[in-house]
C-alpha cells in the first residue's frame, strides 16, 4: 500500500504536495471560514462619533425612503410612471444601505470584526445585485424624464404601464445575473492566510487581491459587466439629460431655464456623485488610489447617495410635499 502511495506521490506530484509549507497553505486555502474586515482607519475614541454620525445617517436612509412608498402608495395623484420608478429606487435604497451599514455599526460598538466565508458572498451578491439595480432604476428615471420633456405628445404612449413594468422587471433580471455571475467566480477562488479585508463590507476588489488563484476571468467579468451595468446607463443618463437641457433651452423663457437648472442640475450632482465613486473604486488604475480613499468612496455611494435621494428627487417635488400635507391633514382631522 505504501509502494502504492508513493508510486500516485510521483505520478501526481502537483496535486498531491510532499512539502510541508505547500501542505499548510493547501490547508489555509481549503479551511477558510472566516474574513475581517477592518473597517474605518479612526481612532478609538472616535468610534463613538462616527457610529452615531452613521446610524444617523442610516435612520434617514431607511425613514426617508419609507416615507416616499408610503407617500406614493397612498396618493393617487403619483401613480405615474416617474413615481412607479422612483418607489422602486426608494425600496432598492433601503436595501442597498441595508446590506452593508448594519454589519458596520455592530462592528464599530462591539469590535467583532469578523463575517463568516458564507456571509462574505452573499453580502457580496446582494452588493453587486442591489448596486446595478439602483443604477438601472436611476437610468429608467431619466429615460422617463427624457420622454417627458422631449416627446410630451406621445408620453403616456411611450411611458405605458406595460413598458414600466418590463423596463423594471429587465432591471431586475440584469442585475441579478451580473451579481450571479460575479458571486460564482468568486466562490470557485482559493484563498491564502491572508483573510483581511481593509473594507467596512465584502467588497469584490477586496476579495480578488487577497485570492492565490488566478484572477484574470474576474477581472475581464468586472470590466465587462461594469459597462453593461454602470458605464453604459451612466451614458444613457448624460445623453437624456443633455437632450432635456436642449429642449428646455430652445424656449425662451427664464422660467424654463430656472427649472431646468433646478430639477436636472440636482439630479445629475446626484448620479454624478454615485456613479463617479463607483467609477472611481471599480475601473481607474488600482495604483492611482489607496485603501483610504477607496473607502471614502465606497461610503458615499452606499451610505451618502440613498440617504440624498429622498431629498432630491422628491422632497423638493412639488407633487411629494402636496401628497405630504393631504397625508397629515388627514391624521390631524383623524385626531381631531
Amino acid at each position: 500500500m505504501i509502494t502504492l502511495l508513493s508510486q500516485d506521490i510521483h505520478l501526481f506530484p502537483s496535486t498531491f504536495p510532499t512539502n510541508p509549507l505547500q501542505l499548510m497553505t493547501m490547508e489555509n486555502q481549503s479551511s477558510m471560514s472566516e474574513f475581517l474586515l477592518l473597517g474605518f482607519p479612526i481612532w478609538p475614541e472616535q468610534q463613538g462619533v462616527f457610529f452615531t454620525l452613521f446610524l444617523g445617517m442610516y435612520l434617514i436612509t431607511v425613514l426617508g425612503n419609507l416615507l416616499i412608498i408610503l407617500l406614493i402608495r397612498l396618493d393617487s395623484c403619483l401613480h405615474t410612471p416617474m413615481y412607479f420608478f422612483l418607489s422602486h429606487l426608494a425600496l432598492t435604497d433601503i436595501t442597498f444601505s441595508s446590506v452593508t451599514v448594519p454589519k458596520m455599526l455592530m462592528i464599530m460598538q462591539t469590535k467583532h470584526k469578523s463575517i463568516p466565508y458564507a456571509g462574505c458572498l452573499s453580502q457580496t451578491y446582494f452588493f453587486i445585485l442591489l448596486a446595478d439595480l439602483d443604477s438601472f432604476l436611476i437610468t429608467s428615471m431619466a429615460y422617463d424624464r427624457y420622454v417627458a420633456i422631449c416627446h410630451p405628445l406621445h408620453y403616456t404612449t411611450i411611458m405605458s404601464q406595460s413598458v414600466c413594468v418590463k423596463l423594471v422587471l429587465g432591471s431586475w433580471v440584469i442585475a441579478c445575473a451580473c451579481a450571479l455571475l460575479h458571486t460564482l467566480l468568486l466562490a470557485g477562488l482559493s484563498f491564502c492566510a491572508d483573510n483581511t479585508i481593509p473594507y467596512f463590507f465584502c467588497d469584490l476588489a477586496a476579495l480578488l487581491k487577497l485570492s492565490c488563484s488566478d484572477t484574470s476571468l474576474n477581472q475581464l467579468v468586472i470590466f465587462t459587466a461594469g459597462l453593461t451595468a454602470i458605464m453604459l446607463p451612466f451614458v444613457c443618463i448624460l445623453v437624456s439629460y443633455g437632450h432635456i437641457g436642449a429642449t428646455i433651452l430652445r424656449v425662451p423663457s427664464a422660467k424654463g431655464i430656472c427649472k431646468a437648472l433646478s430639477t436636472c442640475g440636482s439630479h445629475l450632482s446626484v448620479v454624478t456623485l454615485y456613479y463617479g465613486a463607483i467609477i472611481g473604486v471599480y475601473f481607474l488604475p488600482s495604483s492611482n488610489s489607496t485603501d483610504a480613499s477607496n473607502i471614502i468612496a465606497s461610503v458615499m455611494y452606499t451610505v451618502v447617495t440613498p440617504m440624498l435621494n429622498p431629498f432630491i428627487y422628491s422632497l423638493r417635488n412639488k407633487d411629494m410635499k402636496g401628497a405630504l400635507r393631504k397625508l397629515l391633514s388627514k391624521r390631524t382631522y383623524s385626531s381631531n
